[in-house]
C-alpha cells in the first residue's frame, strides 16, 4: 500500500524520523528474508479503487475516441487526449494514483499520436513516413510536458519511445527500406537507454525514491530494443535452428543473465525469453518432439528461472564481489 517513495518523503517532511524508517526498512527486510533494493520495487496498485478508476476512464475514453471519430477521424484523437490530460489533472497530481496515471499517460501519447496521424494521412498520404514522423513529434513534445507537470515515472521512457520513432522515420525518409539497418538503429537506440537508465540508477542504489521507478520503466524499454536485434538475426541466419544455434542462445542468455545481475535488473532476461523458447521449441521439433516441446522448455526453464529467484541474492554477490571496487560503488549494494 505504502512504497519506499512514500516513506523516503515522509521522513524528508518530518512525519517519521529517519531512525524509524530505516528499523522498519530492515523488520521488513528481516521478515521477507530478502534485500529491498533486490526486490525492484515500483508503485502500480495501491488498491483496488486504481482498478476501478481505470475501468470507468477506459469505457469514458473509448466513447471519446467513438464519438470524436464520427465527426472527423482526427477529433477522437484530440478528444482523448484533452480528456486523459484532465483526468491525469485530479487523480495523478492530487490523487497520485499509480495505475491511472499510467492509463492517462498513454491516452495522451495515443491521442497525440493518431490525432496527428489521422489529419496528416489526407495530405502526405498513407504509404509514406512523413505523417508518423510529425505525430512522433508530437507524441513526444506531449511527453515532454506531461513529464514537467506530472512526474510520473513510465513517462520519461514513453517520451524516449516516441523519439526514436523520430529517429526511425527519420531513417525511412532518409535511406531505402533495410532490415540491416534498422535492427543497428534499435540496438543502439536501446544501448542508450539502456545507459540513461544506469545513470538513474546510480542516483538511488538503495532504490528507496522515485529516480528507481523511472529506471525501472527506462530498463524496460531498453531491453527488448536490445534483445529483439539479437536474437532476430540469429533466428534468421544462414544456418536451420539446430544445436548449434541452440548453444550461440545459450552462451547469449547467459550473458544477458549476468548483466541483469549485476545491475539488479530481470528486465533484459523476461525480454529474452521469448526467443530462448521459440529457438528451443524449434530444436526440440527437429528431433521429432512436437506436441510436448513448448511445454518440456516451460518446464526447465520455469524452473531455472524460479531456482534463480530463490538464490539471487546469493549469486548476484559472488558475481559482484569478483568485480572491481571502482565499478562495484556504482553498483546497487550485493
Amino acid at each position: 500500500m505504502y512504497t519506499e517513495d512514500d516513506l523516503s518523503n515522509a521522513v524528508r517532511e518530518g512525519v517519521v524520523p529517519e531512525a524509524t524508517a530505516d528499523a522498519f526498512r530492515h523488520y521488513v527486510e528481516k521478515n521477507r528474508s530478502t534485500s529491498i533494493a533486490d526486490e525492484e520495487h515500483f508503485r502500480l496498485i495501491t488498491g483496488f479503487n486504481d482498478i476501478f478508476v481505470v475501468i470507468a476512464a477506459v469505457l469514458a475514453l473509448a466513447a471519446l475516441w467513438t464519438l470524436g471519430n464520427t465527426i472527423a477521424p482526427w477529433l477522437g484523437g484530440l478528444f482523448v487526449l484533452t480528456a486523459g490530460w484532465g483526468m491525469a489533472e485530479y487523480f495523478t497530481r492530487i490523487r497520485r494514483m499509480a495505475l491511472p496515471s499510467i492509463v492517462f499517460l498513454g491516452a495522451c501519447l495515443i491521442g497525440a499520436f493518431f490525432g496527428t496521424l489521422m489529419s496528416l494521412m489526407p495530405v502526405f498520404g498513407q504509404e509514406g513516413p512523413q505523417a508518423p514522423l510529425v505525430a512522433f513529434i508530437v507524441a513526444s513534445l506531449v511527453a515532454t510536458a506531461h513529464w514537467f507537470r506530472f512526474q510520473v515515472p513510465i513517462t520519461l521512457a514513453a517520451g524516449i519511445a516516441a523519439v526514436i520513432g523520430v529517429i526511425m522515420s527519420l531513417l525511412a525518409m532518409t535511406f531505402a527500406f533495410s532490415d540491416t539497418l534498422l535492427k543497428v538503429a534499435l540496438f543502439i537506440s536501446g544501448l542508450l537507454v539502456f545507459a540513461l537508465a544506469l545513470k538513474w540508477d546510480r542516483s538511488d542504489l538503495e532504490r528507496q525514491t522515485r529516480r528507481s521507478d523511472v529506471a525501472f520503466w527506462l530498463h524496460l524499454l531498453a531491453a527488448p530494443l536490445l534483445v529483439h536485434p539479437i536474437f532476430s538475426t540469429l533466428a534468421q541466419g544462414d544456418f536451420t535452428i539446430g544445436v548449434t544455434q541452440a548453444l550461440i542462445t545459450i552462451a547469449l542468455y547467459l550473458v544477458i543473465g549476468c548483466v541483469s545481475l549485476v545491475i539488479d535488473r530481470r528486465a533484459l532476461m523476461v525480454s529474452a525469453l521469448a526467443y530462448v523458447i521459440y529457438v528451443f521449441s524449434n530444436v526440440l521439433n527437429s528431433f521429432g518432439i512436437v506436441d510436448l516441446g513448448t511445454a518440456i522448455i516451460g518446464l526447465v526453464i520455469g524452473t531455472g528461472l524460479l531456482l534463480l529467484s530463490v538464490f539471487w541474492h546469493q549469486v548476484r554477490a559472488g558475481l559482484v564481489n569478483v568485480l572491481p571496487q571502482r565499478l562495484t560503488l556504482q553498483l546497487p549494494p550485493a
